[in-house]
């Protein structure tokens, strides 16, 4: 069994910067890409940025430049540095990962999501 556990949320000021952190445990032999998504009430739930194995990086062109997503391979951790925070990024934050076990191959695991309010 894999899960995901989020962690870094909370409410901060537009223009502040907040660290989420999403560690995978379990029966792991690899992890493939790592993500985070985000859903605010009355929306989908949608791509932030995305770290593959290798390290390229995509992200949603609402986030280039403020958000930057990293991973520590050997920690099976996943982060995302989110700076110059706008009320518009208020949401639920999910980490998602492609992990391998031995026992089911690769499946999609979800974390249960953290809070991000952003208020003055």
């Amino acid at each position: 069994q894999v899960q995901l556990v989020e962690s870094g949320g909370g409410l901060v000021q537009p223009g502040g910067s907040l660290r989420l952190s999403c560690l995978a445990s379990g029966s792991i032999f690899s992890i493939n890409a790592m993500g985070w998504y985000r859903q605010a009430p009355g929306s989908q739930r949608e791509l932030v940025a995305l770290v593959t194995s290798g390290g390229s990086t995509d992200y949603a062109d609402s986030v280039k430049g403020r958000f930057t997503i990293s991973r520590a391979n050997a920690k099976n951790t996943v982060y995302l540095q989110m700076n110059s925070l706008k009320p518009e990024d208020t949401a639920v934050y999910y980490c998602n990962a492609d992990v391998h076990t031995i026992a089911l191959g690769p499946m999609d695991y979800w974390g249960k999501g953290t809070l991000v309010t952003v208020s003055s």
